[in-house]
């Protein structure tokens, strides 16, 4: 069972964590976590050491942008793979995202195939 890694999905919409996680689950290599807003995301990864954050950038409490720097700004988390996941695709907000610390940006609605090719390639690298 070592070889199931733990990704954490920071994101306030329950419907979009259950189908990550359904989606992610289903090979059985990763175990889905869910974060329902920024402060809950920190504490957890903190608490957790994932493999990968998948990371909503409009989330509650603390934005997306400020999870990604203080887990950047923080020598415990600072390697762990973060992807930002938004509906917002404007190019700006993809280069703020990958400014913060983000490895790559998923845009809503997620591309299954392509989410789960993103996280095999940054969780098991």
């Amino acid at each position: 069972m070592s070889d199931v890694h733990t990704l954490i999905y920071v994101e306030d919409n329950e419907d979009n964590f259950l189908l990550t996680k359904r989606v992610l689950e289903a090979g059985g290599a990763y175990q889905v976590l869910w974060a329902q807003d920024g402060e809950e995301g920190l504490s957890l990864v903190r608490e957790v050491m994932p493999s990968l954050v998948l990371l909503d950038l409009d989330i509650p409490k603390i934005s997306g942008f400020d999870v990604a720097r203080a887990l950047r700004g923080d020598p415990q988390t600072a390697a762990i793979p973060l992807v930002a996941v938004s509906a917002n695709v404007m190019n700006r907000e993809k280069q703020r995202a990958i400014d913060c610390g983000c490895e790559a940006f998923v845009e809503k609605p997620i591309d299954i195939v392509s989410l789960r090719r993103l996280v095999d390639d940054l969780a098991r690298g």
